[in-house]
């Protein structure tokens, strides 16, 4: 089994004014953990730094125990605006296969077509899109996956879709998740506890 462990964890844009500060949390492989708080809490900034977009910050983040070397990160973020986070001049064939090269069952899992693939990511929907980013976050490496509000923007159908499919394949590869919302009734019914924010967060 695989830990994932954030100590001591304090970090702010402005000096003198923290957003984290002390902050402890651990989970481990099996689990689907849900992070509930409030817009502007942290939330998101605590899921840049559990994955290495910002390092700035005190504390330590392990796994086992091991601090996080250089190359591939075990732990993968997937953002709430994929849009923002791919090459658009890039097909979705380079994106997805610069992490990695999934088979012709994930890709039916997540619903994902063939013909998609010779597409750039304006010629999908968000959540054609969302699909692409979360299977790129599943890589062979992958231990964790942080969930940032990833749904929000999807309509209800979708929503289901992609919670299904994502849950389905991380506990086929053993893979942890964090699930990050301010929506509670989510979290209650995906999750298998939930962690509030302002519990852990010593501002």
């Amino acid at each position: 089994m695989n830990i994932l462990k954030a100590e001591n964890i304090s970090f702010g844009y402005i000096e003198k004014k923290p957003i984290l500060k002390g902050l402890d949390f651990e989970m481990n492989n099996s689990e689907v953990v849900g992070l509930f708080g409030d817009s502007g809490s942290g939330k998101s900034t605590f899921c840049k730094i559990l994955t290495r977009f910002i390092h700035d910050y005190s504390g330590k983040i392990t796994i086992n125990n091991n601090e996080i070397e250089s190359g591939f990160n075990p732990v993968q973020l997937i953002f709430q605006h994929p849009e923002k986070v791919m090459n658009p001049k890039w097909k979705m064939n380079k994106i997805i296969r610069e992490s990695w090269n999934p088979t012709d069952d994930i890709l039916d899992e997540f619903g994902i077509k063939k013909d998609w693939f010779d597409r750039y990511p304006s010629e999908l929907s968000g959540g054609e899109q969302q699909r692409f980013s979360i299977l790129r976050a599943l890589n062979p490496k992958t231990q964790f996956v942080i969930a940032d509000e990833i749904t929000t923007m999807l309509d209800a159908v979708t929503q289901v879709q992609i919670w299904e499919s994502l849950l389905k394949i991380a506990k086929e590869k053993q893979v942890g998740v964090l699930v990050v919302s301010h929506d509670y009734n989510l979290l209650n019914r995906i999750t298998d506890r939930i962690v509030y924010l302002d519990n852990i967060n010593n501002i």
